[in-house]
């Protein structure tokens, strides 16, 4: 009915009159229902409008003016920092294409069984009509530092559930952080290539990115500590297990070296724990973990391995500092959802999660490994800079002066869409880098995507 009707309506002059629901429902055989059901479907794409009281008439045309905003930019002056396009690993994707630059797991990989009982049951409960408080559902708040406090080596104190702070995704808590901690106009080191979102939170908070050089061993701490020196700062924001984008993890050594260089200048090392959950051949330990005088300031995230659905994470902090921040994310959002807060803890805390995070574990690893064979028969002029022990990423480096804007637009037009590199350093680029995901969905496209990759990469020669 719908198909035949929407014909009708194309060949009908503007303003002419639809049957009446009774005429209609003698012409299609159908019932009333159904007739009230299409026409609304063709009222909600345009195509016709009701009229109370007189009948449904095929819409006109309207004249469409073109919109000046001109006057806004007056209004609102200058941004105070600059505007950051929407990120690569944001962008949606049709089902045709094969997405390399997705942030995300695809959706086969989260406990999708888990998730839907658990919003089940948290919406049954007085979860979904009460204010939880302000740090978050004491239960959750337990759960975040009884995970950490499982990681933690005798001699240490361990946190308690006071220290965690509940926030709506780690990105909430990296803006009050750098907003907090740091200041507008004060320097916040960060390794580079980091978290684009990371870049964004920073920019947004006005401090004064400084980049840190980092390769699959982390930061080199001679230039840490030079970069302390030099400018006097007191963050340095990193992500010492499977980094976003290049995969490294911090050896023991290395994460005892940064924390030796934190604490001599008095200093916080901003542990960013967003794959906490994605360990393939290595388990992630935190640094958070090695350190109780409150230097190290810890987010846990839940989104990627729960779902992204479920924006629940953890600040876990010490002292004044996590007081200050409790204050910002008071002010800032008040609290999060208490039906949120239920279902992720409801899910972390069934049995089926451990065996789900194993199962996980297999699965990331096939994924890589395909990804990574692919590469190497049908694009070796791609190198995968670090075979990454855990995470969702490869980080691979294409050509010397292979120009990366027209290579990500040859790729797209033939299908596949690739995350540029540029997007993860807070300063210049080292070089033309992509990253790729090997979680993101239909893994089973992997070698047509590899091959189109290599095929951009000999055209990139000619440009």
């Amino acid at each position: 009915m719908a198909v035949r009707l929407e014909q009708w309506i194309a060949g009908a002059p503007p303003g002419s009159r639809l049957p009446s629901t009774r005429a209609l429902v003698a012409e299609y055989n159908v019932s009333p229902v159904t007739v009230q059901k299409v026409l609304r479907t063709l009222a909600g794409r345009g195509l016709v409008e009701s009229r109370p009281g007189i009948g449904t008439f095929v819409r006109a045309a309207r004249t469409a003016y073109p919109s000046d905003y001109g006057w806004q930019s007056a209004a609102l002056r200058s941004p105070p920092h600059p505007v950051r396009p929407i990120p690569t690993a944001l962008r949606s994707a049709s089902n045709d294409v094969i997405a390399f630059h997705s942030g995300y797991p695809d959706r086969e990989l989260l406990p999708e069984r888990l998730v839907r009982a658990a919003l089940t049951r948290a919406a049954r409960t007085d979860t979904a009509f009460s204010r939880p408080p302000v740090a978050g559902m004491p239960e959750l708040q337990s759960w975040f530092a009884r995970e950490l406090r499982t990681a933690t080596p005798s001699g240490f104190t361990p946190p308690t559930a006071s220290d965690v702070i509940v926030v709506p995704g780690s990105q909430s808590g990296l803006s009050s952080i750098f907003r907090v901690l740091a200041g507008s106009g004060r320097p916040v080191l960060m390794e580079s290539p980091t978290y684009w979102g990371a870049i964004l939170a920073a920019s947004h908070a006005g401090v004064d990115i400084v980049p840190v050089p980092s390769g699959p061993d982390g930061p080199d701490p001679e230039e840490l500590a030079r970069a302390f020196d030099e400018t006097g700062a007191r963050l340095f924001y990193a992500q010492p297990n499977y980094a976003n984008p290049t995969g490294a993890q911090w050896s023991h050594q290395r994460g005892e070296q940064v924390l030796d260089i934190v604490r001599h200048h008095g200093a916080f090392l901003i542990e960013d724990d967003w794959a906490h959950d994605f360990g393939i051949s290595t388990t992630p330990v935190p640094v958070a973990a090695r350190e109780d005088s409150g230097h190290v300031i810890y987010l846990r995230s839940l989104t990627k391995s729960v779902s992204p659905a479920i924006r629940v994470a953890a600040v876990i902090a010490r002292g004044p500092a996590r007081d200050r921040l409790l204050a910002d994310r008071g002010a800032e959002s008040m609290y999060v959802s208490g039906v949120l807060q239920a279902a992720a803890l409801d899910v972390v805390t069934q049995p089926a999660w451990q065996t789900h995070l194993r199962g996980l574990r297999h699965h990331l690893q096939s994924r890589r490994d395909l990804l990574i064979t692919s590469l190497r028969q049908y694009a070796p002029r791609i190198h995968v800079v670090h075979l990454p022990t855990g995470g969702l990423n490869l980080w691979a480096r294409l050509p010397d002066g292979t120009n990366l804007e027209r290579f990500t637009r040859e790729c797209e037009s033939a299908g596949v869409i690739v995350a540029p590199g540029t997007e993860w350093f807070p300063a210049e680029p080292a070089g033309p880098f992509i990253r790729l995901n090997y979680a993101g969905p239909n893994p089973a496209a992997f070698q047509d995507g590899a091959r189109i990759l290599g095929q951009s990469i000999e055209r990139a020669g000619h440009w």
